[in-house]
């Protein structure tokens, strides 16, 4: 077994059980990509078992604290089905659910989605990789799942010297037609394509917002609702099923909006009351603003805008100046439901941007609710980098 060594300091991360370790904390050692490593302190003493990354800034992620362990198929297989075991406790309302989030499940760099018999699957570490064979023998044994679909076209396989890979990796299917899938969301159903559609295929990480979002609507009674970077329509099956008389969803992918149109048809309501637009959401607000359009309630759910904290100042420029526009094409006594997934921007600051947002537009408003990802999506106490969504929910006043 190869070792690695850190600096002197720099064991602390490990010590406090943070999978991470940055190029500059490593004194000496190399190993191939993705290979399992020993990691020592400065003094000689064990740290962690870990995978070796040559070309990313992240250059160790830790499998194990625990000197004993081994790193063997037994490893992933044990890994994987508690990781099973812990979303079988929750309460999920829908055959779409994560099953492995990452580092907070102790498998850096592995995310795993499964939508009813299919696995949908990202591949997004040196580490994982090395072991993909075995991860996809543990993951369709724990599951027992027909179909796993891989989905490592990301760019964090490119900061990792990894090529993008997409494709069936266990089961086949009937050409494009397979990858089409229908899932259940509380009392919706929702067609994606695991092939082409963002992430793993869909934002499962919302489903609870959306759940909240339709009751928000039918409590206030809510009317004429704007759902922006609106994707696959998610947000406006939600505003329709809690009585919306009019949705509007503005996105700049049509192929997205293409599915959106599907959804709503395939939960039965009547295609007058939603409208979609081909359009990019920055100008859009503009224009409705000087057209003198006003919403009950508003979605703003952007992509990621910062990455990482270098990117922070750039997007929260921008999430400023959209959320500026929300809130003033927001009627009196309506909802701003607006969300941050940048990992770069804390809930703190998102908070602060949005009250800003509302300061710059001239209105005032009450922070009716905090939200975040779905339980199945979880944030540890070691690794609290693990809470990348961050919502808010705002009556204006």
């Amino acid at each position: 077994m190869k070792t690695i060594r850190l600096r002197p300091g720099k064991e602390r991360s490990l010590l406090r059980r943070h999978p991470w370790v940055f190029e500059g904390s490593v004194a000496g050692g190399k190993a191939d990509s993705g290979e399992t490593v020993r990691v020592e302190g400065s003094d000689g003493k064990f740290l962690a078992w870990a995978a070796y990354s040559p070309e990313s800034m992240i250059r160790l992620r830790a499998w194990s604290f625990d000197e004993a362990e081994r790193i063997d198929a037994a490893f992933f297989a044990k890994r994987i089905a508690a990781s099973v075991a812990t979303r079988a406790r929750l309460p999920i309302a829908s055959d779409g659910l994560r099953l492995v989030h990452g580092e907070s499940d102790g498998l850096p760099g592995l995310i795993v989605d499964r939508y009813g018999d299919t696995l949908s699957a990202q591949f997004l570490s040196a580490g994982t990789e090395r072991w993909k064979a075995t991860i996809g023998d543990a993951l369709t044994k724990a599951t027992g799942a027909a179909r796993l679909y891989e989905r490592s076209d990301t760019s964090a396989r490119q900061r990792e010297g990894l090529a993008a890979a997409s494709g069936w990796l266990r089961g086949h299917g009937d050409g494009e037609v397979a990858t089409r899938i229908t899932i259940r969301e509380h009392e919706w159903r929702l067609g994606l394509d695991v092939a082409s559609g963002h992430k793993t295929g869909f934002y499962l990480d919302q489903r609870d917002n959306r759940k909240l979002f339709a009751e928000t609507v039918r409590h206030f009674g809510f009317e004429r609702v704007l759902n922006c970077y609106c994707y696959t329509g998610g947000f406006s099956v939600a505003a329709l099923a809690g009585g919306a008389a009019q949705v509007v969803g503005v996105d700049s992918s049509g192929p997205a909006l293409e599915q959106a149109v599907a959804n709503v048809a395939l939960n039965g309501f009547d295609a007058s009351r939603h409208e979609v637009l081909d359009a990019d959401v920055n100008r859009t607000l503009r224009a409705m603003l000087e057209e003198k359009r006003s919403f009950d309630a508003i979605v703003l759910d952007p992509p990621k805008l910062a990455p990482s904290a270098a990117h922070a100042e750039r997007a929260a420029r921008a999430y400023k100046d959209i959320n500026r526009l929300a809130f003033m094409l927001l009627r009196r006594g309506g909802a701003l439901f607006t969300f941050s997934c940048s990992g770069g921007i804390s809930a703190d600051l998102f908070h602060k941007i949005v009250a800003g947002a509302g300061l710059d537009a001239g209105v005032d408003g009450l922070f009716y609710a905090r939200l975040g990802a779905a339980p199945d999506h979880p944030m540890t106490v070691t690794f609290p980098e693990g809470e990348y969504l961050k919502g808010l929910v705002i009556l204006k006043r």
